[in-house]
């Protein structure tokens, strides 16, 4: 049983609204707390807050049976914190039980001070969030903070669009220590099957993953001689090739032996047949990585690029190069990113295996589909193609879009306009933004699989305006406090 939030207040509980903030504070957890606050206290947008946040729970699930759940609100506010401050789920967990302001908004009072929330708690409700969920409250949270920043309702949205890197949380992939990863899952898993079932033939298990590892290390540290001696080079040549042959071998054995075990279990239990299958899929893993091996070591095969895997717990790692200036190669996916005039960030999209220019003309048209008023939008020369310029120019007013190469006279005169330069100053500040992002949640992503990753991502878009909301109300009741101040100094002074 859930509760959106918990409406009857306790003795010793503060409102929401009455939650009083240090205004001069320049740390994003009160700027996001501010936003929250903001959002909660203005009826129409928090009852569609709500109305959302209801999805939280599972097709299948009554909400009004069962045990007491976390309410909703509450773990809308934890997620938001985790993304807008950048932490992980222990700080959560320690803000959560022992941030005051944190506490009131969650609706804890001074009688309830020590109802502390444990940590697997927090991370199976922060998990329940899904990308459309997200999605769908970015936008009622974005029209809320066009109303504040009081965008007239004829004034349409100029916006500004751009992709940055999310990396995935992977270490550097080479195919002897992605074999690596792959052996070691195999054995752990299957020597814990064998404890759980009363199977034998893994007594030996840690043994041979330290002898895994050791084969590792040989093949890892030999490397290819620079000497001019061209004995010397072939020696060294064969040592390489030897030590590989080792772990190869060695890898294949255990593999082969884990075949058997598996082959050997009889049990319909469907806990089994899981652990089995997810054996399985490491055995692939495994086998893959010893034929890319043997290709490439042994017999001196360039494996082509779209045949290798960047990680074997995160598959949709991808290589990705954007030729920045001391970064020869980003581990993760790309995101796009779509911001206003105002800051705000309108909408995102996750790539996979698509660049810019694939990407440009889809995600306006999500756009205009969550906002309408859509009318213009920047891009820089990666998402340039013929075929991009004639639908942007159909779907939207004005496409500032630069072209690649030697332009034409019509084309020379219309990016050199005024107008056109204008809007290509402008452009950078989607750069903000992204910085904007990173430095609040999206620079690696620490969740793991690809729908934990788009979630992760949309966590950060929706605290990253939230963020904005607080700051904004923020600055303006800074100023309102400044006048009043002024005004009482000068009736001080008229006085004296």
């Amino acid at each position: 049983m859930r509760k959106v939030i918990e409406l009857q207040m306790k003795l010793g509980e503060i409102g929401i609204k009455d939650i009083e903030f240090d205004l001069k504070s320049r740390d994003e957890t009160t700027k996001l707390l501010i936003g929250l606050q903001s959002i909660y206290c203005d009826k129409e947008t928090i009852d569609k807050a709500f109305e959302v946040l209801v999805e939280l729970i599972p097709e299948n699930v009554d909400q009004n049976n069962g045990r007491r759940g976390m309410d909703f609100w509450k773990i809308f506010v934890l997620g938001m914190l985790r993304l807008n401050c950048d932490i992980d789920f222990d700080k959560l967990h320690e803000q959560a039980n022992n941030h005051k302001n944190l506490r009131l908004m969650l609706g804890h009072g001074k009688f309830d001070w020590d109802n502390n929330y444990a940590l697997q708690t927090i991370k199976d409700n922060v998990s329940l969030f899904t990308p459309e969920i997200l999605d769908k409250l970015n936008q009622i949270f974005v029209n809320y903070g066009h109303k504040i920043v009081g965008k007239k309702e004829d004034e349409g949205l100029r916006a500004s669009c751009d992709t940055t890197v999310t990396e995935t949380n992977v270490h550097f992939p080479t195919d002897i220590n992605l074999l690596l990863d792959a052996m070691r899952r195999i054995i752990v898993l299957i020597m814990a099957l064998c404890d759980s079932l009363g199977v034998k033939g893994w007594r030996k298990g840690i043994d041979n993953l330290k002898k895994v590892k050791k084969a590792f290390r040989r093949a890892q540290q030999l490397k290819r001689s620079n000497s001019k001696d061209k004995k010397k080079k072939a020696k060294r040549e064969q040592l390489i090739i030897y030590a590989h042959l080792v772990y190869l071998e060695f890898a294949e054995t255990i593999i082969e032996k884990a075949r058997e075990t598996i082959y050997s279990i009889r049990s319909d239990s469907i806990v089994v047949q899981l652990r089995i299958q997810e054996i399985l899929k490491y055995i692939a893993h495994a086998e893959r990585q010893i034929d890319q091996i043997r290709r490439r070591a042994i017999e001196g095969e360039t494996i082509p690029h779209e045949e290798k895997v960047f990680s074997i717990f995160e598959e949709h790692t991808e290589w990705i190069k954007k030729g920045k200036a001391g970064v020869f190669v980003e581990l993760g996916l790309r995101v796009c990113i779509v911001k206003d005039q105002f800051g705000f960030i309108l909408h995102h999209r996750v790539m996979q295996n698509e660049t810019d220019d694939k990407v440009a003309v889809p995600i306006i048209k999500e756009t205009i589909e969550r906002f309408d008023d859509l009318c213009s939008c920047s891009f820089d020369k990666g998402f340039h193609s013929s075929s991009n310029q004639e639908d942007l120019a159909k779907i939207l007013d004005k496409v500032i879009l630069p072209r690649k190469g030697k332009l034409s006279a019509i084309n020379q005169e219309i990016e050199n306009s005024e107008e056109f330069m204008q809007a290509r100053r402008k452009h950078s500040a989607v750069e903000s933004s992204i910085s904007a992002l990173k430095n609040h949640g999206i620079e690696r992503c620490p969740d793991h699989g690809l729908h934990g990753f788009k979630r992760y991502v949309g966590m950060a878009v929706v605290a990253r305006n939230i963020q904005i909301i607080g700051h904004i109300i923020q600055q303006r009741e800074l100023k309102r406090l400044q006048k009043l101040e002024e005004k009482e100094w000068k009736k001080l002074r008229a006085c004296s």
